[in-house]
C-alpha cells in the first residue's frame, strides 16, 4: 500500500488569507487605469501585498486594512469605480469572516 503524503492542517487563518489574497486580485482588476484616488488605492494595494507575505495571520491588521481601504475608496471622484471599489470593501469584510469547512 503506497503511503499517503500527509496534509497540511488547514487552519481558519489559511482560508481568510486565500480569499483576501483573492479579493485584492479583483480589485487590482478593478483599479487599473488613470484615476483620480489612484495613487490611494495604489499606496493600500502595496501596503496589503506586504502583510501577506508576512507568515503570521494577526486579524487585527486585516480588520485595520480595511478601514485604511475605506478611506481610500472615498477620495476616488470617479461614482462608478467608487460603486465597484465598494463591492470590493464588503468581499474583504466576507473573506475575514470565512472559517475552515467542517466535514
Amino acid at each position: 500500500m503506497a503511503k499517503r503524503a500527509q496534509k497540511k492542517e488547514i487552519t481558519d487563518a489559511d482560508v481568510k488569507r486565500k480569499a483576501v489574497k483573492l479579493v485584492v486580485t479583483h480589485l487590482k482588476k478593478k483599479a487599473q487605469g488613470d484615476f483620480t484616488g489612484a495613487e490611494h488605492i495604489n499606496s493600500w494595494l502595496e501596503s496589503m501585498e506586504e502583510l501577506l507575505e508576512k507568515d503570521e495571520f494577526v486579524l487585527s491588521e486585516y480588520l485595520q486594512m480595511r478601514k485604511n481601504l475605506n478611506d481610500a475608496i472615498e477620495r476616488v471622484v470617479d461614482e462608478e469605480l467608487r460603486f465597484k471599489l465598494r463591492d470590493s470593501w464588503y468581499s474583504l469584510g466576507r473573506a475575514l469572516d470565512k472559517k475552515v469547512k467542517s466535514n
